[in-house]
């Protein structure tokens, strides 16, 4: 059984979200994103690849399943967009006095860019489809590649298909709606969901917490 009380501030950027207060319990899931998790005194535990690890600072790699068993009443988590921000990088961030110095070290790492400029190419397009349905094979003829060239550099430059993606996104955007006083289902739809049991079936497999019980403590702040 989890305990989905979440609060605090969240921090949002395009490429990464830090939250600074109280993370509650989840269910085993994975999500797109590298997460640090950071606590200055009491330790965070994890369930990771079957193994109960705990400590004061645990990284989890993209796409790693996990779940979060037990946290201190304040901590530090980052969520960082792999395409943007590598995990060695993520990993080597000092510990900071503060939430402030944190923001700052997070907007001052050196930023990768994709191999071949088409996949950010893909990338704006499938943004600005997100209201309504994203068609792979539109998508590639609007980044003027084939449906399989498409697919081939999304799974070697992004790690996930072109449609996992996009689901990806979708929570995303879902998650910024709703965090900004949008109703969920209206942000379910707004997102490109085809309704809000859909957008709350993904968020319990990508981050294993009920929207409902985990959004209306978290109050969100928009960073470059």
């Amino acid at each position: 059984m989890t305990s989905e009380t979440w609060s605090g501030t969240l921090h949002l950027a395009r490429d990464f979200a830090l939250l600074h207060g109280r993370a509650g319990t989840t269910a085993a899931h994975a999500h797109y994103a590298h997460q640090l998790l950071l606590s200055d005194d009491a330790p965070i535990e994890i369930a990771i690849d079957g193994r109960r690890l705990a400590g004061t600072r645990l990284l989890i790699r993209s796409q790693q399943a996990h779940a979060i068993v037990s946290a201190p009443a304040a901590l530090h988590v980052i969520y960082a967009e792999p395409l943007r921000l590598d995990a060695a990088t993520l990993d080597a961030i000092a510990p900071p006095p503060d939430s402030a110095a944190l923001l700052g070290t997070l907007q001052a790492l050196p930023r990768r860019a994709p191999v071949d400029a088409r996949i950010d190419d893909a990338l704006a397009e499938i943004d600005a489809m997100l209201s309504g349905k994203v068609d792979a094979g539109a998508l590639a003829g609007r980044v003027r590649l084939s449906l399989s060239q498409l697919e081939r550099l999304f799974s070697a430059q992004v790690g996930l298909s072109v449609r996992r993606l996009v689901r990806w996104r979708r929570l995303r955007l879902a998650l910024q709606l709703a965090l900004t006083g949008r109703a969920l289902t209206v942000a379910a739809h707004d997102a490109g969901f085809a309704d809000s049991a859909h957008f709350s079936r993904v968020m319990r497999e990508l981050f294993g917490v009920r929207a409902d019980r985990t959004l209306a403590g978290l109050h969100v702040e928009f960073v470059s």
